[in-house]
């Protein structure tokens, strides 16, 4: 007889390594980018939008804020994330100086991956535009998420200003990213611990 086949059991994230987690989550969105960067590039505001009508007509739009509705609707809510050009910082080693100068739990780093996708499904569902996240705006998506996320699930979190130091921004500039990332979240912030480990 055969033996049974090895059973994966799941990843306790609370007790994975956290420059681990940094370095799969800094390859798996590094991956993501530039398999964006290589699409066409068309920016949001010259995608074929929804007239208001069909967007309003759609399921999801009566369950959005009204101020997600807003951001959804207006192609700078996404482009605030467009830098002018690609960081020379790689992703892994922003990743690791965000935990270095502001150390947070696996849970922050890894809910970024469940929040991009929400971005993603939300703008897709409420206005039929694609919400891509390439090598121009992974980093400011990154440091904005973690700086929600960290408010979110950590009793201890930082400044905006200690944040915007740390991920390279003007404090005013990452102010304005939090706005934009919890509108195009719809301000969904809660996760379940079986979205988490899903992801």
């Amino acid at each position: 007889p055969s033996a049974p086949p090895p059973q994966s059991h799941p990843v306790d994230i609370h007790r994975y390594p956290s420059q681990d987690l940094l370095r799969l989550l800094a390859s798996l969105l590094t991956q993501i980018a530039a398999a964006n960067d290589h699409l066409p590039h068309s920016d949001p505001s010259s995608q074929q939008p929804l007239s208001p009508t069909e967007m309003h007509a759609r399921p999801i739009w009566s369950t959005l804020t009204t101020a997600s509705r807003v951001a959804f609707s207006t192609p700078s809510s996404q482009l605030s994330f467009h830098a002018r050009n690609i960081p020379s910082i790689s992703l892994e080693a922003y990743l690791l100086r965000i935990l270095k100068y502001c150390p947070t739990t696996n849970d922050v780093f890894l809910s970024l991956l469940v929040y991009f996708d929400r971005m993603a499904r939300l703008s897709a569902d409420s206005t039929g535009k694609t919400f891509v996240i390439d090598s121009y705006n992974i980093h400011r998506l990154v440091i904005a998420g973690v700086t929600v996320a960290s408010k979110f699930f950590s009793d201890v979190f930082y400044t905006n200003s200690r944040y915007a130091k740390v991920g390279g921004l003007p404090q005013a500039e990452l102010n304005r990213l939090e706005l934009q990332f919890l509108l195009l979240n719809d301000f969904r912030l809660t996760i379940s611990e079986q979205q988490m480990q899903h992801y």
